[in-house]
């Protein structure tokens, strides 16, 4: 019997260095002691998600994620494969993740275009080849620790928050109910300050 537990003990200690090793970064912006923590669950393809990066994420970044009051962390819900692909490469980079996902938001036209899947990856990874990532597409792609750790917050969103829709902010573990503009956000997170 002790042989048997030693072995088990052997194969849990090997098994969580391994996950140690493969682990798959969060992608964050802001202090991680920040007092408002805001998730934001986002599909890559989704317009609605770019239009708050464009509309909204730099004056949230410039008013409360730059001053420390503030952790913004992203979390995937993708709508599609072209998306879910899309999570992945992000996902792939230790500490570009966050430069990644505006890259796409803010481009998102020119990749999220074509009539099949095949032709969204192409022209993802057409579109990330001409920057200065260091990431290697086809390796993140078929990565499986990010293909799981991707699916896993899409499943975490629905059970946890109810999210049916992108992008759903959380704020402090609540769902964020009004309309998505600065204004509305502001006044949230100044009540919280």
């Amino acid at each position: 019997m002790k042989k048997i537990l030693f072995i088990l003990l052997i194969l849990l200690s090997n098994t969580s260095s391994l996950k140690a090793e493969n682990e798959v970064n969060r992608i964050y912006e802001g202090d991680k002691e920040a007092k408002i923590k805001i998730l934001v669950y986002e599909s890559l393809t989704c317009s609605h998600c770019a239009i708050f990066h464009k509309d909204v994420y730099p004056e949230l970044k410039k008013n409360f994620i730059d001053k420390g009051f503030v952790k913004l962390e992203y979390r995937n819900f993708p709508l599609d494969l072209a998306a879910f692909n899309a999570a992945k490469v992000a996902h792939c980079s230790t500490n570009k993740g966050h430069k990644i996902l505006h890259f796409l938001y803010r481009n998102q036209n020119e990749w999220v275009k074509g009539n099949s899947v095949e032709e969204l990856n192409d022209n993802l990874k057409k579109i990330l080849s001409n920057q200065n990532f260091g990431i290697d597409y086809d390796k993140c792609i078929n990565d499986k620790n990010i293909e799981d750790f991707v699916l896993e917050d899409r499943i975490e969103g629905v059970k946890k928050y109810n999210v049916s829709a992108t992008p759903t902010v959380i704020i402090n573990n609540k769902k964020f109910e009004k309309p998505l503009t600065y204004k509305n956000l502001e006044k949230t997170l100044e009540k919280l300050l």
